[in-house]
C-alpha cells in the first residue's frame, strides 16, 4: 500500500531536509551515547547510575519536545502563508516559554532527584551515584529547551544545515571535556554531566545567534502566541507523558532483573535510539512539507509527500533492523569490559533490531500528523498504544527470565501499535479527497 513510483526531485527535497536534520535531531542521544561510552569503563555501578539518570532526564527533555514540533509547524504554515511577522512571534513564544520553563523544570529535578532516582528502581550505589548526576544535570535543562526553541524556529524555516553544524560542534565538546574530567580531573561520573552541559549551554548560546540571523527573525510574542504555543505544548505533553511512560517503566523493569541487566539494557537502549534517529529525521521533511503544502493550499502536494516519506522510511527501517543485529557481536565491547553485561547487550541489540521497521513508520507518521497539527489524534494514539505494551512488560515484571528479550519484544509491540493508529488517522484525511 505504501509503494509509490520512484520521484527523484522529491525525494532530493526530502534528504535536502531529512540528512542535516539527522544531526540535529541526533545530539540529545549522542551526548548519552558519549555518557555510556565513557562511563562504562568506571564500573558497572556508575554504569547503572547513568542509566536511571539518563532515563528520567530523557523524559524531561520529552516533555518539551513540543517547542520544536510546535514551533516548526507553526513557523512553517505561518512562512508559506506570507505572514512573517505571525512566524517571528510564534518563535519568540517558544524562546519565552523554553527559558521560563526550563529553570521551572531544573529546579523540581533537583530537589526530586532521590524520589526520582528510587522511583526507577535505584539501590545502594546506584542511587547515589544518580542522584548525583542528576542534580548536576539539571544545570543543562534550561539550556536543552532554549536549543528545542532554536531547532524549531530553524527547521520551520526549512534550515536544516545550521541546527547539524551546532549539533556537531556541541557534541564534539561534548567528548573533549568528558575524556578531560572523567578521566584528566578524575570527576568520575559528576565529571561526565558537567560537560554535557557546557556543551548544552554552548548550543543554545549558537542556536540564539541563529535565530537572530534568520530571515524571519523572532519577535516579541503576544499573548496569542504564548496562549496558542501553551495550548499546543498541552496537547503534546499529555502525549509525550504517555510516550515517557514506556522507557521509563523498562528502566524500572530492568533494574529489578539485576545490574547486569540494568547496565545491557542501557548500552542496548542508547544504540538503538541514535540508530533509530536516521528514522526519525525522514518525519522533519515530513511535519515541515505537509505544513508548507497545507499553508499553500496543497493538498495533493501534502498528500504526495506522506506516501513518499513511509515508503523511505520503511525502506531505511529494514536497513538499520539488519545493521542493528551485526552491531550486537561488536559495539557492546564499546562501552565496557564486563563480559555479563556485554552479553546482556548484545542478546538485547538483536531483539532490538527487529523493531525497526516498526519504528521507521512510527516516526515518520508523528511528523506526518504534526504536519496536519492534530495534536489531539497523536495524543490519542499515543495513549492507546500503552495498551499494547503493558501484558508483555508485566510478564516480564512477574517472569524474570523472560528477560531483556521480553522488553525489547514488549517495545515492538508498543511502536506497532503506534504506527498503526496513526496511520489510519493519515489515511482518513486524505482518502476522500485522492479517489
Amino acid at each position: 500500500m505504501l509503494r509509490t513510483r520512484p520521484e527523484p526531485e522529491l525525494d532530493r527535497r526530502i534528504a535536502a531536509l531529512a540528512l542535516p536534520a539527522l544531526g540535529a535531531i541526533a545530539a540529545a542521544p549522542a551526548y548519552s551515547l558519549v555518557d555510556t561510552a565513557i562511563v562504562g569503563h568506571l564500573g558497572r555501578a556508575q554504569l547503572g547510575a547513568l542509566a536511571i539518570a539518563s532515563t528520567a532526564l530523557t523524559m524531561t527533555g520529552w516533555v518539551a519536545i513540543f517547542l520544536t514540533t510546535a514551533t516548526t509547524s507553526a513557523v512553517a504554515g505561518l512562512a508559506a502563508a506570507r505572514a512573517a511577522g505571525r512566524a517571528g512571534r510564534s518563535a519568540g513564544a517558544a524562546y519565552l516559554v523554553a527559558a521560563a520553563g526550563g529553570i521551572l523544570v531544573a529546579a523540581a529535578v533537583a530537589v526530586a532527584a532521590p524520589w526520582i532516582a528510587v522511583l526507577l528502581g535505584a539501590r545502594q550505589e546506584v542511587l547515589a551515584g544518580s542522584v548525583g548526576y542528576l542534580r548536576a544535570a539539571a544545570v543543562g535543562i534550561p539550556f536543552l529547551y532554549l536549543s528545542y526553541a532554536g531547532n524549531g524556529h530553524l527547521v520551520g524555516l526549512a534550515d536544516a544545515r545550521t541546527p547539524l553544524r551546532i549539533a556537531v560542534s556541541a557534541n564534539v565538546l561534548n567528548v573533549v571535556l568528558e575524556i578531560v574530567l572523567v578521566y584528566g580531573v578524575h570527576l568520575g561520573l559528576l565529571g561526565s554531566a558537567w560537560g554535557t552541559v557546557t556543551a548544552q549551554a554552548a548550543a543554545a548560546a549558537w542556536y540564539g545567534m541563529a535565530s537572530r540571523r534568520a530571515a524571519v527573525r523572532p519577535r516579541r510574542p503576544g499573548r496569542a502566541e504564548v496562549a496558542a504555543l501553551l495550548r499546543d505544548g498541552h496537547q503534546l505533553s499529555v502525549r509525550t507523558i504517555a510516550l515517557g511512560v514506556v522507557p521509563l517503566t523498562t528502566t524500572a523493569i530492568a533494574a529489578r532483573l539485576g545490574p547486569v541487566a540494568l547496565a545491557g539494557q542501557q548500552i542496548a537502549m542508547r544504540v538503538w535510539f541514535l540508530l533509530a534517529l536516521a528514522l526519525d529525521a525522514l518525519a522533519v521533511p515530513a511535519q515541515v512539507y505537509v505544513s508548507s503544502s497545507l499553508g499553500a493550499g496543497d493538498r495533493g502536494g501534502a498528500h504526495r509527500v506522506g506516501r513518499r516519506c513511509l515508503w523511505l522510511g520503511l525502506i531505511a527501517g529494514i536497513g538499520l533492523g539488519v545493521v542493528t543485529a551485526a552491531l550486537a557481536f561488536r559495539v557492546p565491547a564499546l562501552f565496557t569490559a564486563d563480559a555479563a553485561v556485554r552479553h546482556a547487550a548484545a542478546v538485547a541489540l538483536l531483539v532490538a533490531a527487529l523493531t525497526q521497521p516498526m519504528a521507521a513508520l512510527a516516526f515518520v507518521l508523528d511528523g506526518l500528523i504534526l504536519g496536519l497539527s492534530d495534536y489531539a489524534a497523536m495524543r490519542r494514539a499515543m495513549i492507546l498504544a500503552i495498551g499494547a505494551y503493558v501484558p508483555v512488560a508485566a510478564l516480564v515484571l512477574a517472569f524474570h527470565p523472560l528477560g531483556l528479550p521480553g522488553i525489547w519484544v514488549a517495545l515492538g509491540l508498543w511502536l506497532g501499535a503506534r504506527a498503526a493508529l496513526l496511520g489510519r488517522r493519515w489515511r482518513a484525511e486524505f482518502t476522500p479527497s485522492v479517489r
